[in-house]
């Protein structure tokens, strides 16, 4: 038996008891601070928008002075461990915690959660909030993609409120999850920073060719051509446009153009094996053209169409964007420019070291080995991660409506030490 059953056995002899959260827990609306009086920096004002995946997002933060205003503004305060809530919008429901030491502003259509302490634990409120999300965005008004939550809708909630020690227990089981999830966040960017680390080093070893190899400029191997300098004129479907957002997937995109715009401005349409690379903004990042499908590009991107008897586009792309490539576009690059680009005619001018067809394929095949491993990492532990994430929102969600006697809960290492000594003492007695 678990330390949780034992107390329930003990605290709950008649059940637990549910009461309204507004009986436990008072509620405070936000402040409509005004954007004609936003600063760059200042006191930082918490929007819907600054709220997910459960803690407050700190991206995009708006600010003000307090000297702009005349009310007191000290109920507004979302200090550490507060617990905030989305009341508008697409985020309507979602749930934040403020997990550092920073002060926030509650801005309007955000509301912040006050428990009294004496009945109702912080941490153990946060994840009831979390297993409720789906049915907090189904008692708001509105439709669509603008339904709203009133202080009425959240003060009705009914929330489990046993004694301050069961509550206690269900935390530091709920913790414990949240805490392993987060552990394996940390080690999936840990490892994938290594192994890129580990890829970039060794690609760039791989290229660097200690050995006399013939060096070559780029256009005497490589045809440049860039696309359209004109915004098009968007069609809602028809042939996909891409420019440098699109360079991680150029098959995504949400941008099209007439057929007849795309046979009329583009003389030059992307092959298998041609390649986009990116010249405006963050320069050298390529993409592999790997389907005959017509594709219509932005000035932005160039085309690269490699002289396949001299070339392999994948040791093309390793190329530029290997240690060797970036020193030499960065020679070219006009730093000056608004965003930073370098122009078409200056690619051309590119040195790249040239070995031999067959040398550039084997190149090629170790690298391609070496990104499959990576890839494969990135795919492995978030899988991992998902894994967690599910187990820990099962027991939480278990866990909350209380009918956990047939339920195996996990041992906490305290259940384990009580386990260890029950065992003693009974070997004792023997």
């Amino acid at each position: 038996m678990s330390k949780l059953d034992e107390l329930i056995k003990e605290l709950c002899p008649n059940g637990v008891e549910y009461k309204k959260l507004g009986e436990v827990c008072n509620f405070q609306n936000g402040f409509a601070f005004k954007s004609a009086l936003f600063k760059e920096n200042g006191e930082a004002i918490l929007r819907i928008t600054n709220i997910s995946n459960g803690v407050i997002n700190e991206e995009d933060l708006k600010y003000f002075l307090l000297d702009d205003y005349k009310e007191n503004l000290d109920n507004y305060i979302v200090s550490k461990n507060d617990i905030v809530i989305a009341m508008s919008g697409a985020t309507t429901g979602k749930i934040g915690i403020n997990n550092t030491s920073k002060k926030f502003y509650l801005n309007q259509r955000v509301g912040k959660f006050i428990p009294n302490t004496v009945k109702l634990n912080n941490r153990f409120l946060y994840h009831f909030l979390l297993s409720k999300s789906l049915e907090i965005l189904k008692i708001s008004s509105g439709s669509g993609a603008q339904p709203n939550l009133s202080t009425e809708n959240i003060k009705n909630l009914v929330i489990p409120a046993p004694p301050l020690e069961v509550q206690e227990e269900i935390e530091k089981i709920l913790d414990n999850y949240t805490k392993s999830v987060e552990e394996l966040k940390e080690k999936l960017n840990e490892e994938l920073i290594a192994r890129k680390n580990q890829y970039s080093w060794y690609r760039d070893y791989l290229l660097k060719f200690e050995n006399k190899i013939e060096i070559v400029k780029l256009g005497d191997i490589v045809e440049v051509y860039d696309g359209t300098h004109q915004t098009p004129d968007y069609k809602k479907t028809g042939i996909p446009f891409i420019s440098v957002e699109n360079i991680d997937n150029i098959y995504n995109t949400e941008k099209y153009i007439s057929e007849e715009d795309y046979e009329k401005n583009y003389r030059i349409k992307p092959k298998i094996d041609d390649i986009f690379m990116t010249r405006i903004g963050t320069i050298g990042k390529c993409a592999i053209v790997t389907k005959n499908n017509p594709l219509a590009y932005y000035v932005s991107l160039a085309l690269l169409r490699p002289n396949k008897n001299k070339i392999d586009s994948a040791y093309l792309k390793y190329i530029i964007e290997s240690g060797i490539g970036k020193k030499e576009l960065n020679k070219r690059i006009l730093f000056t420019a608004v965003p930073i680009k370098i122009n078409k005619g200056d690619i051309d001018k590119l040195e790249i070291p040239l070995p031999p067809l067959e040398v550039q394929k084997r190149i090629v095949e170790v690298l391609n080995n070496f990104e499959k491993i990576c890839n494969n990492l990135n795919i492995g532990l978030p899988a991992e991660i998902e894994a967690r994430q599910k187990q820990y929102e099962f027991y939480r969600n278990f866990l909350l409506t209380f009918k956990i006697e047939n339920c195996t809960l996990p041992k906490t290492r305290q259940d384990k030490t009580r386990q260890d000594k029950t065992r003693q003492d009974k070997t004792r007695h023997n």
